[in-house]
């Protein structure tokens, strides 16, 4: 891939980092992502994807925007409510950068639909607000193969889970014990959340994403971090593989 001008102009902070470089930029325009939940996490994680340049963005979210989705979701403005998130993301992206191939998908994340939208994607983030939905997407990364970033918040706690199925020896989300994850899954319209603390972690999720795009760190296994935003602190588990997982054990049996 040969930029031009503006091209690397626009990416030319990046394109200086050794680390990335043209040959870099080449393998971020080259990638795709899927994004499922277009929310306070997915805002964020969407935003710095599309600024980063990387090539194609699939985006799966089926809710409308509220007046109460304004404090966290920063893609939104009172002039969007009602609108359908991932259509108005959508077009909100390509002002941002217009040479990012952008796909809107209006549909819940069912494990079909996301064998489906991920059948050729690098990796998935995961920005969803519910357990139901994550397993869904858990299942779709191990089937397929590929990386899972996923995260989670409430209140002034969160939690990002890097899973690394594309390894056989990453741990799935069903690997985990129900005691490892620190966040429990709430309703933000009765828990609460601080909005700053979604932009912290959507913003963990891009960066992630594109350390595992760009192949900065080969050896990373999977692994989970979790961040409590009244203090600042970040505490780090390193996740081991469940030889018994109903999930990736299962998938393993079956493509064996």
């Amino acid at each position: 891939m040969t930029l031009g001008r503006r091209e690397f102009i626009r990416y030319s902070r990046q394109i200086f980092l050794p680390q990335i470089g043209e040959t870099g930029q080449a393998r971020l325009a080259a990638a795709r992502v899927v994004v499922v939940g277009l929310g306070g996490l997915g805002c964020p994680a969407s935003l710095y994807l599309a600024s980063a340049g990387v090539g194609k963005l699939t985006l799966i979210d089926d809710d409308k925007i509220e007046l109460s989705n304004l404090q966290r979701q920063i893609l939104y403005t009172e002039a969007d409510i009602g609108a359908f998130k991932s259509e108005v993301a959508a077009r909100e992206l390509s002002l941002v950068n217009p040479h990012v191939s952008l796909i809107a998908l209006v549909q819940r994340a069912d494990i079909h639909a996301l064998l489906d939208a991920a059948s050729d994607a690098s990796l998935i983030l995961d920005c969803t607000d519910n357990l139901a939905a994550r397993q869904e997407i858990n299942q779709a990364a191990v089937r397929l193969g590929i990386p899972l970033i996923s995260a989670a918040a409430s209140g002034w706690e969160g939690h990002l889970l890097e899973l690394r199925t594309d390894k056989q020896t990453g741990a799935c989300m069903a690997c985990l014990p129900n005691s490892v994850l620190p966040v429990r899954e709430g309703d933000c319209a009765t828990t609460g959340v601080v909005g700053p603390l979604l932009g912290v972690l959507g913003a963990s999720q891009a960066m992630r994403a594109l350390n595992l795009l760009l192949e900065l760190n080969p050896s990373q296994t999977s692994r989970l971090d979790h961040f409590d935003a009244q203090n600042g602190d970040w505490t780090r588990f390193n996740l081991t593989l469940n030889p018994t997982c109903p999930v990736c054990a299962a998938c393993a049996k079956e493509l064996a």
